[in-house]
């Protein structure tokens, strides 16, 4: 019963924050504009991209660390652990650690090295 009542409350309280930032949003659209907000967005937006990208190594370290773990139980009791389980957790590893470089690659040979960051221009403040 308290864990459903538990799941309940946490629901509520997302759906109130929800509500709330959009009465904040709401608000700033009408005092201060479209295009601050839009500008708002997109350098929160910046920080969510270096967000992915530490969380991608500390993934990457941490797949790294249990693939050395289940290496280890799979040589102490081999028919407990098989060894795929450990060469994949390897694999994510690598991926998680080289991801953020990946797509700094990728996107220097779809855009460019002179590539900008998109502006909102042409829109006027009232």
């Amino acid at each position: 019963m308290s864990r459903q009542f538990l799941k309940k409350g946490i629901v509520l309280s997302l759906g109130a924050m929800f509500c709330l930032g959009l009465v904040t949003v709401a608000s700033a659209a009408t005092s201060v504009g479209l295009a601050a907000i839009a500008d708002n967005v997109k350098g929160s937006l910046v920080s969510f991209a270096s967000l992915i990208t530490a969380g991608a190594y500390v993934a990457g370290m941490a797949f790294g660390v249990a693939a050395v773990v289940k290496f280890k139980a799979h040589k102490d009791n081999p028919t407990q652990v098989a060894i795929s389980i450990p060469i994949a957790m390897l694999f994510i590893a690598a991926a998680l650690l080289f991801m953020p470089s990946v797509f700094q690659s990728t996107g220097q040979s779809l855009f460019g090295s002179t590539g900008t960051q998109g502006t909102v221009t042409g829109v006027s403040s009232f």
